[in-house]
């Protein structure tokens, strides 16, 4: 099976992901960008419901015949909280925010799916199409999920695929078990006695202690995880004071623990808490530790793993496809799905991570040259999953 997607398709794929691109909108406000997708998908003659965790769009498609069997294709449709800083002329016109992981590609890509699929309806069953609200953080699959998605469109299995920098550009890698890790939170809120710079013996400095703090939690994974073992714990911001010669009374530290082991994500959650109580009565201070555990990891099945690995074969060749490889610390709430359905999650490489142009980052921009290549391994695993 080579791929089926026709050029007209292709050059729709690229002014639909354009399109979204400059049009980047976050968690839970993805109105505009839900308006765009169902025009679209009702275009192709697809039934269209939305409203689903709010800003959700979901699109079923019917193949020939009858039969009970279906199948779910997912991606996100959030933006991420950062400044873009491309000057091409699809570059975000929303300060503040941007397609910064490729979401706006992943759409293109079910839509192109959507689009080959509903002008080539030779396959046995439906296929529903999931447009889901708030990746990033925000747990949009989850609350899609507990909202009924799997009672209201009953699919036997459900499958994504997310954009890779840093994997040759064209290259799949799929394979059952764990692709990602999970994702969990911390904040740690140190209260003082704040007041004037220059009379610091007058204070309960939370400056100082968020200082330690920060040092303290570098050696949670390295004297407390055994090597052999996986975690990340990382500080990605600290909140508090706002003039020169003021302390404050608040600080707040933040950050991420991934980790794929349930023995490793109880050690670090308990060896914060014990590093919170310690900081907090050496320095004189209080710290709280509020501590969530948002995401678990992410878990392919091995039927459908296996599945999308002949499928990505069929449709490019096995000499493009990576079935065994090292799953990521990054996190998908895609997960969450993966807990409810039978299904996989694949990446699609985009080619050379370049400094400063990876995902998350304020000059990243989708690789156009791969849409093809994600509606054409959705079209291969339809044909694998509903006889096309």
């Amino acid at each position: 099976m080579k791929s089926r997607i026709t050029e007209e398709t292709l050059a729709n794929m690229r002014d639909w992901r354009h399109t979204l691109h400059a049009m980047p909108e976050l968690a839970y406000h993805e109105t505009k960008t839900a308006d765009f997708i169902a025009a679209r998908l009702i275009e192709m003659g697809l039934r269209v419901e939305r409203g689903l965790a709010g800003t959700g769009v979901v699109g079923i498609l019917e193949g020939k015949g009858t039969s009970d069997r279906a199948i779910g294709l997912r991606c996100e449709l959030d933006a991420l909280p950062i400044e873009e800083a491309n000057g091409f002329g699809h570059v975000s016109r929303h300060d503040g925010r941007m397609h910064a992981c490729g979401h706006d590609g992943h759409m293109a890509m079910v839509l192109g799916a959507a689009d080959h699929l509903s002008r080539n309806r030779d396959f046995t069953g439906k296929v529903v199409f999931v447009f889901q609200p708030a990746e990033e953080n925000e747990g949009g699959g989850r609350r899609m999920v507990d909202a009924g998605l799997f009672e209201q469109y009953p699919v036997q299995s459900i499958y994504a695929v997310h954009n890779w920098p840093g994997l040759a550009e064209g290259r799949i890698a799929v394979q059952p078990g764990p692709m990602m890790a999970r994702f969990d939170t911390f904040d740690f809120i140190v209260r003082g006695q704040g007041g004037h710079a220059a009379l610091p013996h007058h204070l309960q400095d939370p400056t100082v202690a968020a200082g330690h703090l920060i040092a303290a939690i570098q050696t949670v994974v390295a004297r407390n995880i055994d090597p052999f073992e996986q975690g990340v714990v990382s500080v990605t911001f600290m909140n508090g004071g706002q003039v020169h010669n003021v302390v404050p009374d608040v600080i707040t530290v933040g950050g991420t623990v991934r980790t794929f082991d349930d023995a490793v994500q109880d050690r670090i959650e308990s060896r914060l808490k014990a590093i919170a109580s310690g900081l907090g009565a050496a320095l004189d201070v209080s710290i709280e530790l509020v501590y969530d555990r948002r995401m678990p990891t992410t878990i392919n099945t091995v039927r459908e793993a296996e599945l999308a690995q002949r499928a990505a074969q069929a449709a490019f060749g096995a000499g493009t496809v990576d079935t065994q490889f090292r799953p990521s610390m990054g996190s998908e709430d895609f997960s969450v799905m993966l807990q409810n359905r039978p299904g996989a999650y694949a990446w699609i490489g985009a080619g050379p991570l370049v400094s400063g142009t990876g995902l998350h980052q304020a000059s990243y921009d989708f690789n156009d040259r791969i849409l093809g290549i994600g509606a054409a391994y959705y079209d291969a695993i339809v044909s694998e999953e509903l006889g096309g």
